[in-house]
């Protein structure tokens, strides 16, 4: 779904500290952007939040193993992975063929979709080749998003920012004429102070888009090991639970609801 990836490596770092059982620890260092609400977010207070978050914490737990989950600049963040500064990447990332060259990926833990955005009574209309590509939209750099818009509309010159928060805070603003992003993030914001007075527009667009865990090339034993705690989750309806919380059980797949 959103973006590029983030980063995750394939050294566990283990920590000293044992069990009651007298078991030895791990900690998995794992990466997040911090700034992709409803998925991954920064508090007030500095620390991190979102649905990405709370799936990490609950494969930790299945795992047996401590999460370091820190904040990781978007489009540093594979780049930080295969340097070894992560374990893993659990920030909506989506899985792409050039993403695969560098990274291994999970099964998916969610499945994402994108839409068209703009202020009520504007213009703008996806469906139009002629707005698409005369229309200043706002995407966020190095994701999905921005790269469907590119790749569908090769004449489109969508406005990319570092941040979605900076996408929407433009679009907001007055500064794009629309918006294209993850289904998701886009109906959080639509929720706000700023967003109240726009709208999804045109039909939602289904792109088979899976979000998963990103670990480093060839660390097939991690890799394994997330897939298990995915199902385990899936199973005893912890990942229901975060879904719901998270989305509201109309973002839960349809044979769940």
């Amino acid at each position: 779904m959103k973006k590029l990836v983030f980063g995750i490596i394939a050294t566990l770092a283990l920590a000293g500290c044992g069990s009651d059982k007298g078991e030895q620890t791990q900690t998995l260092r794992i990466a997040t952007e911090g700034a992709y609400a409803p998925f991954n977010y920064t508090n007030a207070d500095g620390s991190l939040g979102g649905f990405d978050i709370d799936i990490a914490n609950a494969l930790c737990q299945k795992m047996q193993t401590t999460c370091e989950i820190s904040a990781q600049d978007w489009d540093g963040i594979i780049p930080a992975l295969k340097t070894g500064k992560f374990d893993a990447i659990v920030s909506a990332m989506s899985v792409t063929e050039e993403r695969s060259k560098q990274v291994d990926f999970s099964q998916p833990y969610f499945v994402n979709s994108l839409v068209f955005l703009k202020k009520n009574g504007a213009s703008f209309d996806p469906k139009s080749i002629k707005d698409i590509e005369s229309a200043k939209i706002a995407a966020q750099r190095s994701t999905i998003s921005s790269q469907w818009l590119t790749q569908t509309y090769p004449n489109s010159k969508p406005q990319l920012y570092d941040t979605l928060d900076n996408a929407f805070i433009d679009l907001g603003n007055g500064r794009a004429d629309a918006m294209i992003s993850d289904k998701l993030p886009a109906l959080s914001w639509l929720k706000s102070d700023i967003g109240k007075d726009f709208a999804v527009v045109g039909d939602e667009i289904d792109i088979d888009d899976k979000i998963s865990v990103a670990v480093d090339k060839g660390n097939t034993e991690l890799l394994h090991k997330f897939d298990e705690a995915l199902a385990a989750i899936k199973a005893d309806g912890t990942y229901e639970q975060i879904v719901i919380k998270h989305f509201g059980k109309e973002a839960l797949p349809k044979d769940a609801q």
